[in-house]
C-alpha cells in the first residue's frame, strides 16, 4: 500500500427539500384546506477515525464527497425523506485543515471519534405550516436551505511514542529493524527511507511504538532533500531518539544540523525530550570511540549513549532510556489532567451570585 499523508478533498452537505403547496381534494369533502408537507433535511458530512488504516491513499482516487439532498414535501401532509449522510473514514492521527492549510478544524486521535464537517440544510415548510385562523388557505411554501460546500485538507500525523531523527544513513532503519518486527528498506546510499515506518519495540516486558522518518539534511526547512514535511509524524511523540553516525568526520556538526532544522520547523518539536546516541560504533576502535563521544557530548551538553544497530551493542541501554522518558511524559500528562479536573471541581464548588 502506498503511503500518503496529505490529501485535498471537496465536500458538500445535502440541501434541504422544498416545502409543498397542496390542498386536500376528496369527494364529498368541502373546504379541505392545505395539506402540503415539509421538505426533508439534507445529509451531513462527517469524518470518523477508524482502525486498520495508516495512509490517506484512498483520498487520492476520490476527492469529492457529496451528501444526498433532502426530498421535497408532498401532499397529504407527507414530509420528504431526509438525505443520507456521508462519512469520511480516516486513520487515527489525521488532522482536518481548512483551505488555508493552517486552521485546524478537527484532530482525530481516537478510534470511533466523529466530527461534523458540514451540516445539511433544513427542509422548507409546506403550506400546511402557514395555516392560521386568518389565513386558512395559504399558497406559499419555503424552499429548502442550501448545503454547505467546503474545500479541506487531510494531514496524517502518525501516532507513536518515540521518534527517530538523524542524518541520511545514520542507521535509523537498521536500528528499527534490529529492535522491532518492522522491515524497512536498508541500503548503503542516502534517502533509503522515503516514507515513515512504524515498529513496536519491546524492552523489560514493556512495549512502545517507534516511528522512523526520512533523514534530514542542512536546509531541509527550505525544501532541500526530501524536506521537513515528515517531521509532523514525530510531533505527537513523547521523546525523540537522535542517532548520530559515528563514522562521520564531524559528529558535532551533524548533531547541530538536525537541531537547527527542528528549531526552523517551529512549534514545540525542538523542546521535546531527546535521547542522543552515537551509532555504528562497531566500525571504531577504542580510541576513536572515546574521541567521538567526547566531541558529541560537548555539543549536546549532556550524556551520549554508545550503540550499534548491526552488532546490537548498547541497544538495551538506549531502549531503556527512551522507555524512561515515555513513562515520565505519561505521568506528567496524568498529573496535568488531574490538576485540571481539580480546578474544574473547585470552580463548580464556589458560589456565585
Amino acid at each position: 500500500m502506498k503511503f500518503l499523508d496529505l490529501a485535498k478533498v471537496y465536500i458538500r452537505s445535502g440541501g434541504g427539500g422544498g416545502g409543498c403547496v397542496s390542498f386536500r381534494r376528496e369527494k364529498y369533502i368541502e373546504y379541505g384546506g392545505p395539506n402540503g408537507g415539509d421538505g426533508g433535511r439534507g445529509g451531513d458530512v462527517w469524518v470518523e477515525g477508524v482502525d486498520g488504516l495508516n495512509t490517506l491513499i484512498d483520498f487520492r482516487y476520490q476527492q469529492h464527497f457529496f451528501a444526498k439532498n433532502g426530498q421535497a414535501g408532498m401532499g397529504a401532509q407527507r414530509t420528504g425523506a431526509d438525505g443520507d449522510d456521508i462519512v469520511l473514514r480516516v486513520p487515527v492521527g489525521c488532522e482536518i485543515l481548512d483551505e488555508d492549510e493552517e486552521t485546524v478544524i478537527a484532530d482525530i486521535t481516537e478510534v470511533g471519534q466523529r466530527v461534523l464537517l458540514a451540516k445539511g440544510g433544513n427542509g422548507g415548510f409546506g403550506n400546511l405550516h402557514f395555516k392560521s385562523p386568518t389565513n386558512r388557505a395559504p399558497r406559499r411554501a419555503n424552499p429548502g436551505q442550501e448545503g454547505v460546500e467546503r474545500t479541506l485538507w487531510l494531514r496524517l500525523k502518525l501516532i507513536a511514542d518515540a521518534g527517530l531523527l538523524g542524518m541520511p544513513n545514520a542507521g535509523k532503519s537498521t536500528f528499527l529493524a534490529a529492535t522491532s518486527n518492522a522491515r524497512p528498506k536498508i541500503a548503503d546510499y542516502p534517502f533509503t527511507t522515503l516514507h515513515p515506518n512504524l515498529g513496536v519495540v519491546g524492552v523489560d516486558n514493556a512495549e512502545f511504538v517507534m516511528a522512523d522518518i526520512p533523514g534530514l539534511i542542512a536546509g531541509a526547512s527550505e525544501g532541500r532533500g526530501i524536506g521537513d514535511r515528515f517531521l509532523g509524524h514525530v510531533e505527537r511523540c513523547s521523546v525523540l531518539l537522535h542517532l548520530v553516525d559515528a563514522t562521520s568526520e564531524d559528529v558535532a556538526e551533524d548533531y547541530r544540523v538536525i537541531i537547527n532544522e527542528l528549531e526552523q520547523y517551529g512549534g514545540h518539536l525542538a523542546d521535546k525530550p531527546r535521547v542522543t546516541a552515537l551509532n555504528k560504533i562497531d566500525a571504531l576502535d577504542d580510541e576513536e570511540r572515546i574521541e567521538k563521544r567526547a566531541e558529541l557530548e560537548a555539543a549536546v551538553g549532556g550524556p551520549v549513549f554508545m550503540m550499534s544497530g548491526v552488532s546490537g551493542e548498547g541497544l538495551i541501554d538506549v531502549l531503556r532510556a527512551v522507555r524512561a522518558e515515555i513513562t515520565e511524559d505519561k505521568l506528567r500528562i496524568k498529573k496535568a489532567e488531574a490538576a485540571g479536573s481539580e480546578d474544574d471541581s473547585g470552580e463548580e464548588a464556589q458560589w456565585h451570585p
